[in-house]
């Protein structure tokens, strides 16, 4: 059973998960698959980018940011998803080394219409380094199901079931 579901996201709460540190290795490895810029697998040739260095591709930033959250909650969550990012917003490179973390503010929250078991969840997540710089942001919403009645949770009959 999941302990958290919509009803435990409330506007204005705020919550950090983490730390991922982050592996030039894995800046490379991810790179080579899915975004091979020179910025983000070869070092040299990076040094000579306006990024003036490796970094992680955002895309990469935005993989890691869903692992943190995985981990911090969703993954413990009665998650059924996401209805998308409306924003993305890469502001800081992400260096090898880095500790990333994810601070996430629930900026509203609103039952679904059509389907009374479920509610979204708008958030801002905010990635931040160790020395607390925000490298991405991006606002998402989620959709969560809500908590089931006691009833339910204890097996007993509903009024449905009876009739």
């Amino acid at each position: 059973m999941p302990t958290y579901f919509w009803e435990d996201f409330t506007a204005g709460r705020v919550t950090e998960y983490g730390p991922y540190e982050v592996t030039a290795e894995e800046i490379k490895a991810f790179a080579a698959e899915f975004d091979p810029q020179p910025m983000h697998i070869d070092e040299e040739a990076a040094r000579a980018t306006m990024m003036g260095g490796l970094c992680a591709s955002g895309w990469h930033t935005c993989a890691i940011m869903m692992r943190v959250i995985a981990d911090g909650f969703v993954l413990d969550s009665a998650s059924l998803g996401a209805t998308g990012c409306p924003e993305i917003k890469w502001l800081a490179p992400v260096r090898p080394g880095d500790r990333l973390r994810v601070r996430m503010e629930v900026l509203d929250t609103r039952p679904s219409k059509s389907r009374p078991d479920m509610g979204f969840v708008n958030a801002r997540l905010d990635t931040l380094n160790a020395e607390g710089v925000r490298v991405m942001t991006l606002t998402s919403n989620f959709m969560l199901g809500r908590r089931p009645a006691p009833a339910a949770i204890a097996g007993a009959p509903t009024r449905a079931a009876a009739r």
